[in-house]
């Protein structure tokens, strides 16, 4: 592997040291700095003409800062002469502006691949995109990973029997019926009816959740208005417990007063935006690692391997 080189920017070091750690690779030399006027500058420390490059950077809070990083990184590897880029971005932000929602906005998720792959980027690694069309906003190859196996392991150890899976609206079914499928766990819905953006109302439930332990899915919890609505809900039904499962741990805003007011008995999230020092201190949230599933990914790709087993 000794063309391969794995740096890390400044958004997620504690994913990218136990990704580095898997891989047994040292993660490469470089300086990221700031300027007075707020501008940021990047170094890279050390030769990587004709290496093959994987930066890993999740585009989480702040995200222009952590976005403009990533595009200068990939810059400085091009303009280095490095043979090819890729780009491991574990939280992908701007995914919810992957359409119009009305006449004169834009469609920020394909901008920001424009500007990925203007940058020199060669591929993208992610996980478990807000909306799968935004690989079709890419030329260049895109693999989507899935947190589901780490997830599903989780799950079978903590609840072997009497679940119910529930979408927490109708965008999310999809995905909640794999999960029920590969759980054999029955299925639920909530109809959710959303009065302004970072605002939901939970209305009714769609399936039987009375005497279960429910299990609601999504790829990420937000200001966690829609979790906490759910849970409740699913509690007037007659659940036992209710627990939430979401891959991105976006938590802005009053998220964390909620989950600690709210009936979810736990939230369980992965590590591919860092937990800010308050959601550390919740103690109804739990972590667990990507950083084998990525790590994973990135060695099949260096040596030209499948990595259609991970998507399962």
């Amino acid at each position: 592997m000794s063309d391969l080189s794995i740096f890390a920017g400044n958004s997620n070091p504690v994913l990218a040291e136990r990704i580095s750690e898997h891989l047994a690779k040292p993660l490469g030399r470089l300086k990221v700095d700031c300027f007075s006027d707020g501008e940021t500058q990047v170094e890279i420390q050390e030769n990587v003409r004709k290496q093959e490059i994987f930066v890993i950077q999740s585009t989480c809070k702040p995200v222009n800062d952590n976005l403009v990083e990533l595009l200068l990184l990939i810059d400085a590897f091009k303009r280095s002469s490095a043979s090819r880029i890729t780009a491991v971005i574990p939280y992908f932000g701007y995914s919810r502006q992957d359409k119009k929602v009305s006449p004169r906005v834009p469609i920020s998720a394909k901008l920001i691949a424009d500007l990925l792959e203007k940058a020199g980027v060669h591929r993208v690694i992610t996980m478990d995109l807000h909306a799968g069309q935004i690989q079709g906003f890419f030329n260049c190859p895109v693999d989507n990973l899935y947190a589901a196996p780490i997830i599903i392991d989780d799950i079978k150890t903590r609840y072997p029997e009497n679940m119910v899976v529930v979408s927490p609206d109708a965008g999310g079914v999809e995905r909640a019926r794999a999960y029920a499928k590969r759980l054999n766990a029955s299925l639920a819905i909530i109809d959710k009816r959303r009065s302004a953006p970072n605002e939901a109302k939970a209305m009714a439930i769609i399936g039987d959740v009375e005497d279960k332990i429910a299990l609601i899915l999504d790829d990420m919890v937000d200001t966690a208005g829609t979790l906490t609505e759910a849970a409740s809900v699913i509690m007037e039904k007659g659940a036992k417990e209710v627990h939430a499962y979401c891959t991105h741990p976006v938590l802005s805003g009053p998220a964390i007063d909620r989950i600690n007011k709210s009936s979810l008995s736990s939230l369980v999230v992965t590590d591919t935006i860092p937990l800010s020092e308050e959601a550390k201190q919740c103690n109804k949230i739990e972590t667990l690692s990507i950083a084998k599933l990525v790590g994973e990914a990135i060695m099949r790709s260096y040596r030209g391997d499948s990595v259609n087993s991970l998507f399962v």
